[in-house]
């Protein structure tokens, strides 16, 4: 369980992003804050990200590696595709719901 709420998480999220950034801009791609719901942080990759078969491993082993790093052991990362990206919260309250 992560002690912390969305509210507190949000800003070491957003900053921790920034950290990441510059590296996925390095292959044409881009990452998206969408927020943070449940202790989970929606993102959505954006750029060469978009369909390209490492994206899985980018957001598992340098996104939420980072993250993990930088605030908390068990927190988690999800990626919204950019078409449903202004959704993310319906999303993110299914997810909660399967959880349960």
């Amino acid at each position: 369980m992560i002690p912390f709420s969305d509210e507190d998480l949000l800003p070491a999220v957003e900053k921790s992003i920034e950290k990441i950034r510059p590296m996925l801009a390095l292959d044409g791609g881009d990452i998206k804050l969408l927020g943070v719901k449940g202790g989970k942080v929606f993102v959505s990759l954006g750029g060469a990200c978009v369909g390209c078969s490492a994206s899985g491993n980018t957001l598992k082993y340098g996104v939420e590696r980072q993250l993990r790093i930088d605030i908390h052991p068990e927190i988690e990362v999800i990626n919204i595709a950019p078409d449903l990206a202004d959704n993310w919260e319906k999303i993110a309250d299914q997810i909660a719901q399967e959880g349960k």
